[in-house]
């Protein structure tokens, strides 16, 4: 079922047998784990349009797949997992589904803000959040006032977000910091430029997971995901589960990251 694909880009590869996520757990080297993943959550409603079902269907589903990769990457005391929930371009879907969507968003913050924060989980926006509707701000500001001081998985939720978006933002800051003399021009490195994105601080992505088929970043963190490696897979997101979770990171350790050199044996 799974095919390489040339370079970086692979798709779930791993032909092991397994079954079951269990016996994917007990394979994975717990010390060899990437410190951050990030999920392009795909696949929602084509998942439910081939089950005569609507969009909406889908997304609901996607919600229970990620309750359930939340559980494993904290299972796992993963430090930082990034998921891509609602891009800039979202708005341009029907209001209807946009509706829905920010709903969901509401529904799942006030439903697992008590079991993520009994497990230590930090919730961390992305995106520029001023510009979702009321309901959906006031349940984000609730969930990191609620887990502000946790110190376990920064779970970072994208929403409103786009990878130019951030880029330009972060422009934008460091000119004005170039006119305002609080910042010299021949400071400005790469550094300088993480710190003005919304992941500052945190080390960029290791795995890049991306269900559903497609093969595209879809304006996903521009400039972290510059030596990330990727694992692609048909699996829509609804169906993915704790098993698929379990095969990307095995299929990671398997990887040699060579960051642009040659590996010293």
């Amino acid at each position: 079922m799974f095919k390489r694909l040339r370079g970086i880009l692979r798709k779930g590869n791993v032909k092991d047998g397994i079954d079951n996520s269990e016996d994917y757990l007990e394979k994975l080297d717990i010390a060899r784990l990437p410190a951050h993943v990030a999920i392009i959550m795909d696949g929602n409603g084509r998942w439910a349009i081939k089950r005569g079902m609507p969009r909406s269907f889908g997304h609901r589903a996607g919600v229970k797949a990620l309750r359930q990769i939340v559980e494993a990457s904290v299972e796992l005391k993963l430090k930082h997992l990034t998921v891509y929930a609602f891009s800039t371009e979202n708005w341009k879907r029907p209001r209807e589904e946009v509706n829905i969507l920010m709903n969901l968003l509401v529904e799942y913050l006030h439903k697992e803000i008590e079991s993520l924060c009994e497990n230590n989980v930090k919730i961390n926006p992305m995106g520029i959040i001023s510009e979702l509707p009321q309901h959906a701000r006031d349940a984000v500001a609730m969930a990191i006032e609620r887990s502000k001081n946790n110190t376990g998985l920064c779970f970072n939720i994208a929403l409103n977000y786009g990878g130019r978006t951030e880029l330009l933002m972060a422009v934008k800051e460091i000119g004005q910091k170039l006119l305002n003399g609080e910042l010299e021009f021949a400071k400005i490195d790469e550094q300088a430029i993480a710190n003005h994105l919304f992941t500052a601080g945190q080390p960029d992505p290791d795995l890049l997971i991306r269900p559903s088929g497609d093969y595209r970043v879809s304006n996903f963190l521009l400039w972290q995901l510059a030596y990330t490696e990727f694992w692609l897979t048909d699996t829509m997101w609804p169906d993915f589960n704790k098993t698929e979770f379990f095969k990307a990171l095995l299929d990671y350790q398997r990887r040699e990251r060579r960051y642009g050199g040659l590996l010293h044996k």
